[in-house]
């Protein structure tokens, strides 16, 4: 499998607790952090959550 590199967009003030809590999980926590996870489906999934706050690139390994 390949790589994802996550890269926050948009604050999560005003954001409901899930999606708080999902940017934590994924790594993340202010406007244009990144980080690089495994492409597997429980990233698929948290990133599904956070779509509109992240933006996601495929990397190559």
């Amino acid at each position: 499998m390949g790589k994802l590199k996550i890269t926050q967009t948009k604050s999560v003030i005003k954001r409901v607790h899930k999606q708080k809590k999902t940017i934590e999980a994924l790594g993340l926590g202010r406007p244009s952090y990144s980080n690089v996870l495994p492409d597997n489906p429980q990233t698929r999934g948290m990133i599904e959550v956070v779509k509109h706050l992240v933006t996601v690139e495929e990397v190559s390994e």
